[in-house]
């Protein structure tokens, strides 16, 4: 991890945290740290700053803080993605929020395996974690927002087109006729389908409620790539 993410409850006072768990496992056996040294720190949904180690052993990790510099901006854009298989769902949100992608939206499609709305993958500790993890990559304190909608044409009829309203509607689909833009100054709602993609109805749906079906290029992507390849085309 690039950054220590604190959550309110690991403060002992306003300048002094105190550490247990996953991160002093990290600080001990990867940053391999002492006392005295100062490590990249943040506050969830807050600031970033400095923490000095006062304490590091077995049982705990304590440091002292000053928080002072804002976040990176987030990226303007919400990312539509229809559910991906349960290891890759892990992998795919630690890298959006590592990206700084504002919204996320975990949607159903034909393609997708009932199963997959059943794994364990899809509890909320886990989902907060995977966003977490990217947040550390990327020394961000700011959650991606997260939501799961269980049937695609209720949200696409339904709200998809608000989320739509103010911003370039994108439909990653390979045979679109046009190519995906670059370095765009608007605002994004990005959508992307499953592994196999969407069916042709499900990108009448989509076009029906305002995407503009595009294609990054002959090659066709997993999803974790796809994911990437387009927000950095895009931004």
């Amino acid at each position: 991890m690039n950054l220590l993410l604190l959550q309110d409850e690991d403060f002992l006072d306003p300048g002094r945290v105190r550490l247990t768990g996953r991160r002093l496992r990290h600080v001990t056996e990867v940053h391999r740290a002492r006392a005295g040294d100062e490590l990249a720190v943040g506050l969830l949904g807050g600031a970033l700053g400095r923490g000095r180690v006062t304490r590091l052993d077995a049982e705990a990790l304590e440091l002292d803080v000053v928080l002072h510099q804002a976040p990176p901006p987030k990226l303007a854009l919400t990312l539509v993605l229809a559910l991906p298989r349960p290891k890759v769902l892990n992998r795919v949100l630690a890298a959006a929020a590592s990206l700084g992608v504002a919204r996320i939206y975990l949607v159903n499609a034909w393609k997708v395996e009932k199963s997959y709305w059943h794994s364990p993958r899809l509890g909320e500790a886990n989902l907060l974690l995977q966003r977490i993890l990217g947040l550390e990559q990327a020394r961000d304190t700011m959650l991606p927002e997260l939501h799961l909608r269980r049937l695609l044409r209720p949200f696409a009829e339904d709200e998809l087109p608000e989320l739509l309203r103010g911003t370039l509607p994108l439909l990653a689909h390979p045979a679109a006729g046009a190519e995906c833009p670059r370095a765009v100054a608007d605002p994004v709602t990005l959508v992307i389908g499953p592994e196999g993609g969407f069916i042709p109805a499900e990108i009448e749906l989509l076009a029906r409620s305002g995407c503009r079906p595009v294609r990054l290029g002959p090659r066709i992507l997993r999803v974790e790539t796809v994911v990437a390849a387009l927000i950095g085309r895009l931004f």
